[in-house]
């Protein structure tokens, strides 16, 4: 597969039931201090036990200064599409132009259905958030005269005004895995955001890419212009030939592996622990960054 060429990004994925509020705001601050670029919270408003992400993350922000925040991924059936993207815009424009829009189609529909949520299957759940899409980037686009108009089957949008506009073109991150997730992921999404937890194998990865990149042109777009972003997980230790299971030094050169062949530039640690943090952002993320710059000058150079 090929090097789509972005930048390297680098980030931490926190789940706010597995430590106290102040414990979770110091490990937002922690990725910060050691270099990350991006923190991310799970969404599950149904679970009692987690904070309710969105003001987490608008906490997060106002205790961070330089680092990006996502929801990971934002749970969208239990959060109208028209107000989530003003609350969105409203978060980046008080950051600093810091936050990104992880969105997730739903799956849980039991508890989201004891929420008030609308029960609905895999393929209508992947057109309801075709249809979110469209009215979150109608929102955005304030300078836009017309009234938003979105005549969907689960969202209508009937001469909504438009605005705020972002502080910086958000980007919209979808975690997806099955085909027509992945096609709308290539038609209209600004990256993927899947979990190495749930993937098979590497040629999974690179199916799921040329679904992506497929759709992506027949949607007229670029491939490289989806993002490929990826929450991994794994321990640090002596080296072994699990994959990322060894010294700071194995995940780098397995994750410039998945950025060089892959096309992945975005890698999100699964972790509550400060230590393993601090070495991702500090020791991880710099030997990634190495590896990828010296292949790419060489196969620059050898153009």
């Amino acid at each position: 597969m090929p090097d789509y060429g972005h930048d390297l990004t680098f980030g931490s994925f926190i789940t706010p039931a597995n430590a106290s509020p102040k414990e979770v705001v110091a490990l937002a601050q922690e990725s910060e201090a050691a270099g990350l670029d991006l923190v991310t919270f799970q969404d599950h408003p149904y679970q009692a036990a987690f904070l309710d992400t969105w003001t987490l993350l608008s906490y997060v922000a106002a205790r961070t200064e330089r680092i990006r925040l996502s929801g990971n991924v934002i749970n969208l059936p239990l959060r109208p599409p028209a107000v989530l993207a003003r609350a969105a815009a409203s978060l980046d424009l008080l950051s600093g132009g810091r936050f990104e829009l992880g969105l997730g189609a739903g799956g849980f529909w039991d508890a989201i259905e004891a929420m008030g949520g609308r029960r609905l299957s895999p393929g209508q759940a992947v057109d309801a958030l075709s249809e979110a899409i469209d009215v979150i980037r109608g929102v955005w686009d304030a300078g836009n005269r017309a009234r938003l108009r979105v005549d969907g089957t689960y969202y209508q949008v009937d001469g909504a005004k438009r605005g705020p506009a972002p502080a910086h073109d958000i980007g919209i991150w979808l975690g997806a895995y099955k085909p027509k997730m992945l096609r709308l992921t290539g038609a209209k999404a600004d990256g993927w955001l899947p979990s190495l937890p749930y993937i098979q194998s590497l040629d999974q990865l690179a199916e799921a890419n040329a679904t992506i990149d497929a759709a992506a042109a027949e949607a007229g777009r670029e491939p490289a212009a989806v993002r490929r972003l990826l929450n991994i997980t794994g321990r640090f230790g002596a080296a072994g030939d699990r994959f990322l299971s060894g010294p700071p030094e194995q995940w780098a050169e397995q994750l410039a592996v998945l950025t060089l062949e892959y096309g992945f530039s975005g890698y999100i640690l699964m972790a509550d622990d400060a230590a393993v943090i601090r070495t991702f952002g500090e020791q991880v993320a710099p030997g990634v960054r190495e590896l990828v710059a010296v292949e790419r000058a060489g196969r620059e150079a050898g153009r």
